[in-house]
């Protein structure tokens, strides 16, 4: 038998890990390490060398693309089928078990599978039926409250009673949602797995099947494990001892959905493992970038301990960028961008990586203005965004009664005791009379076909909107956007969403009023239109320009939690500011500030031969302007592995030449080299140097209660002493 296709591809570490007796194993891989490599050639190895059949072996991993890629090498490994070769993700395989014996799991033959959305409408068709008001039991909140019980395996019966109000209805909505889905038939995505363990761990005969049929199970991203998954694979493994797992303690940044670290630290406690093999050799990146990133996560407490390296040489030193504010952050980025596309270099091969979705649109409004296609990896542009649009209905309505899209989006959002029924009647009357619906609505308030109630509620909001028009009527353009968002109450809607969904579409509204703000009404206007219908034509325009395709050559865009698993030549690591990366909520939090630095540390190692880290001197982000600290993560990067990229600039000089038209420094600068100062925030200090003119113009001081910082002008609001 030749096995050399199996080992040869291997280093020393891989090798050990796949040839290694069939025995628990924990596999440490780091990041670029060739995990999933691994763990295709050892389920190789077992089928080849140690005759172990398909039928008794399982792998289970977190996406249905990394499944099939799993069973595609192996076929191309082996040339040989792997049809009965359970490879699935912990969902899949739940399913397939409960098609397999749905008598025994309780369930209907013909059971459906709710996918996210579907849960979420049966949940709101399940308060209206218990006379439940959604405003004050949001229905994405009752989700979730019923989605991380199940995570944690916690059934409705097992909750115990309790005289809080609130938990006491929310357990009566999750008991009434268990006996609709078991009378309906239907089982959601946390319901699979429950069901499953359930399954498994009530009928021992079953059990006790599937316990000798796999023989060896494989998982993949281990880290991510939750509760139950964990719970699940321990009960399909029993006594087995035959649980091969291959994750990274590095890279655990799923913390706020259900992941817990601890599973991996645990690992060893609960299983008698050969041994941990540790996959340090990166094949991605260079080696100045794994060094800074190693040093970053070396900050991290109990860590399990590795260290990444690679003999491909160091390569470029990572480079650092302090920007005046986010546009010149943006107009740095995109400046690169071009150079390297001009140099030959592909556009998808750069990403732009951010901590916050709301930092998309200043990269966004900065690509599409230098004419660069780009798309947002695994989210939608910002002003494709629903909290944005709905927000920017309110200000269309406003603008013109008539607009029958922008009243049906916000009719009952958020919800205003307006029924399907009543919305219905407004519908019908508008098409049978040709009116508008604001005109149809106010039809049916004169004729009082509507139930007093109704009739109330309908005449509240098209009065509501008549005081908005009123009231934002003088107000400067961010004005009138903040004062709509205020008064509309979407963010006392999107706070009642849990988990960082809400927080995230607050953020983005903010961030509106951010766009506002900044807005350039010049560049934009058109003839005979105000500064508020100027701007919600171009936020239309931004809007309707699809996004790139996934085959066209294009600058990427995404959260550092969606450029996981992804690897780009150069990489844009952007807004690395303290409040911002670490995010504001976890910097006095040790747990979830040592989650940042590990996201940190992903971010950094996507990056396969350029790394650009840049932060702002000033940041106007979320409808706020702050003069944030460089992250401590960058204090984490000895200095000889960044190289810090500046302007070219020239100190300010006392002598004054009339001729030269191209000087740095105006002459109504009025600081000199030396000077004492006072800023608001940052207290007393010293100018030590000045670059740029005009709008462009800084100053770096080096003040005595924060240290050196560069400031714009335009912006410092500075006196001297």
């Amino acid at each position: 038998m030749d096995i050399t296709p199996i080992i040869d591809p291997l280093n020393d570490a891989q090798r050990l890990a796949v040839t290694a007796p069939s025995q628990s194993m924990l596999i440490l891989a780091g990041a670029g390490s060739g995990k999933t490599r691994v763990l295709v050639h050892r389920i190789a190895w077992q089928m080849q060398v140690e005759h172990i059949p398909a039928f008794n072996i399982l792998a289970v991993t977190f996406t249905n693309k990394a499944a099939k890629e799993m069973r595609h090498r192996i076929e191309h490994l082996l040339n040989i089928s792997t049809q009965n070769l359970w490879i699935g993700t912990f969902h899949s395989i739940s399913h397939r078990l409960l098609r397999r014996h749905p008598k025994a799991a309780n369930l209907p033959e013909s059971f459906q599978v709710m996918d996210s959305s579907d849960q979420l409408r049966m949940i709101k068709r399940l308060l209206n039926s218990l006379n439940l008001d959604d405003s004050k039991w949001p229905p994405r909140e009752v989700q979730w409250f019923i989605n991380a019980q199940k995570d944690e395996g916690i059934r409705a019966k097992h909750m115990l009673e309790t005289y809080d109000y609130h938990q006491k209805q929310m357990l009566m909505i999750y008991k009434a949602y268990e006996d609709l889905c078991q009378r309906s038939g239907l089982v959601d995505f946390a319901e699979l797995l429950l069901r499953g363990l359930e399954l498994l761990r009530d009928d021992s005969d079953l059990l006790a099947h599937y316990q000798q049929r796999f023989k060896q199970i494989h998982v993949d991203e281990f880290q991510d494990t939750n509760t139950i998954q964990y719970a699940w694979l321990r009960l399909l493994t029993g006594d087995n001892n035959n649980l091969f797992v291959v994750g990274d303690d590095d890279q655990s940044i799923y913390g706020w959905r259900g992941a817990k670290i601890e599973n991996i630290y645990n690992f060893q406690k609960h299983f008698p493992i050969h041994s941990v093999v540790k996959l340090e050799q990166n094949y991605r990146s260079t080696g100045t970038i794994l060094k800074a990133a190693n040093h970053i996560i070396a900050n991290n407490s109990g860590r399990m301990g590795k260290e990444l390296w690679t003999d491909a040489g160091d390569g470029e030193p990572c480079s650092l960028y302090a920007a005046f504010n986010e546009q010149d952050e943006a107009f740095f980025v995109i400046e690169c961008i071009k150079k390297w596309v001009k140099e030959g270099g592909l556009r998808a091969d750069t990403a732009i990586l951010y901590r916050s979705n709301a930092q998309s649109r200043q990269f966004e409004e900065k690509l599409m203005t230098s004419g660069i296609p780009y798309r947002v990896y695994g989210g939608l542009r910002f002003f494709d965004r629903a909290e944005i649009k709905n927000a920017l209905a309110y200000l269309r309505l406003m603008s013109n009664y008539h607009d029958d899209a922008s009243f049906e989006r916000i009719i009952n959002t958020p919800t205003r005791g307006l029924g399907t029924k009543a919305i219905d009647e407004i519908r019908a009357i508008a098409r049978y009379q040709n009116l508008s619906l604001w005109q149809s609505a106010l039809t049916l308030i004169n004729l009082g076909k509507l139930s007093a109630r109704t009739s109330n509620a309908l005449s509240s909001f098209l009065q509501f909107i008549k005081d908005l028009s009123t009231q934002t009527n003088e107000l400067e353009l961010y004005e009138q956007v903040k004062l709509v968002i205020e008064k509309s109450k979407l963010i006392e809607l999107y706070q009642k969403e849990k988990m960082d969904k809400g927080e995230e579409k607050i953020e983005n509204l903010e961030e509106l009023v951010n766009a506002a703000k900044l807005f350039d009404f010049d560049q934009n206007n058109e003839e005979g239109m105000n500064k508020l219908n100027t701007f919600l034509t171009h936020a239309s325009l931004e809007a309707g320009e699809s996004q790139s395709s996934e085959q066209e050559d294009c600058v990427q865009l995404m959260t550092i939690h969606s450029a996981k698993g992804l690897e780009f030549n150069t990489v844009f690591l952007v807004g690395m500011e303290d409040g911002l990366f670490p995010s504001q909520q976890s910097i006095d939090d040790i747990a979830r500030l040592e989650e940042e630095r590990r996201l940190c540390y992903v971010g950094m190692t996507r990056a396969m031969i350029k790394l650009y880290l840049s932060y702002a001197e000033s940041r106007r982000l979320y409808g706020r302007e702050s003069y944030p600290r460089p992250s401590r993560f960058l204090k984490e990067i000895p200095t000889d592995l960044i190289q810090e990229v500046r302007i070219r600039a020239t100190v300010n000089k006392p002598i004054f030449n009339p001729q030269n038209t191209n000087k740095l420094i105006n002459e109504s600068s009025v600081f000199k080299l030396g000077e004492r100062v006072l800023h608001d925030k940052f207290g007393e200090g010293v100018v030590l140097q000045l670059e740029g003119s005009g709008a462009q113009e800084r100053v770096q001081i080096n003040f005595s209660e924060v240290g050196i910082k560069w400031l714009m002008l335009a912006y410092a609001k500075l006196n001297k002493l």
